[in-house]
């Protein structure tokens, strides 16, 4: 799967986006992650979900060196991977 980055511009409160990142930073996004993360649950569920939840991996957790490894392969070869949703589960 490719996938097609683009840089945007947006005008954030100071504040706001240094909380962000320290944020997605504890489920090992980057603030760019997050808000594609974010951006993608809204279009696929065609509408603001404020209930959404997430659970941290935390250091201590034992499946965090996996997704650590996991996250820095795929930055590394994105191409590599694929979405869950284009997997045929039947």
């Amino acid at each position: 799967m490719t996938i097609n980055k683009i840089r945007t511009n947006v005008y954030l409160d100071k504040n706001l986006k240094d909380q962000a990142k320290e944020f997605f930073k504890n489920y090992g996004l980057s603030l760019s992650d997050g808000l594609n993360f974010l951006l993608k649950k809204t279009l696929e569920k065609k509408e603001l979900d404020f209930a959404m939840k997430i659970e941290p991996i935390l250091p201590n957790d034992p499946d965090y060196k996996i997704a650590k490894n996991a996250y820095k392969n795929y930055k590394k070869h994105p191409e590599d991977y694929i979405d869950f949703n284009e997997i045929n589960w039947n």
